[in-house]
């Protein structure tokens, strides 16, 4: 393995939003939410090389201590944040992440559909750095797209880092030679 690392930045409250709200239309159940250990074994075996995860979230209440010592024993380090209410805590952090980012030696996967990450990604696509997103690829922010075509890799949660134990109830375009109507009887 290379001595470089990928910095997998996590934004926990997209990616648990888009789930409940856009794919399933309720809370998440506990069975139905991504196993995050994926991702970070998703990236070390993709590029080959140390991952070190960071996972994001807002603590303004209490701090869900059985999450963060799960998010810990898989390996992440969650980054409780607390703010003011008209700010948004996560972004900010992982906009000043991506900002530091570009001033080291490494690659990045970051696991967001919001586009508030588009300005800070876009300098440190490119140039000898990987970078990739994970997302639902209906729900990315579009504003990533130009980005692919510098390098921007894409990595959709479900069906490429299979993060998830249950196949969720998405629509997507199928290529034919994936098609299996078993999947729809």
């Amino acid at each position: 393995m290379s001595e470089r690392t990928t910095y997998v930045l996590v934004d926990g409250e997209n990616i648990d939003a888009t789930l409940g709200q856009s794919i399933l239309g309720r809370r998440p159940n506990p069975h139905e939410r991504p196993r995050w250990d994926r991702l970070l074994q998703f990236a070390e075996d993709t590029w080959d090389q140390p991952a070190a995860g960071l996972f994001f979230l807002a603590a303004n209440g209490d701090l869900p201590m059985p999450f963060v010592q799960a998010l810990t024993a898989i390996g992440f380090r969650p980054i409780a944040l607390s703010g003011g209410s008209d700010e948004k805590i996560v972004d900010i952090a992982i906009q000043r992440t991506l900002e530091e980012l570009a001033r080291r030696d490494a690659d990045v996967m970051l696991a967001s559909n919001d586009g508030d990450f588009i300005e800070q990604m876009s300098p440190l696509v490119g140039g000898g750095r990987r970078t990739a997103l994970l997302a639902f690829r209906e729900f990315r922010n579009s504003g990533f797209v130009p980005l692919f075509d510098r390098g921007l890799e894409f990595y959709d949660l479900e069906y490429d880092v299979r993060a998830f134990n249950d196949r969720l109830p998405r629509v997507r375009v199928i290529p034919i030679d994936e098609f299996d109507p078993r999947d729809f009887l």
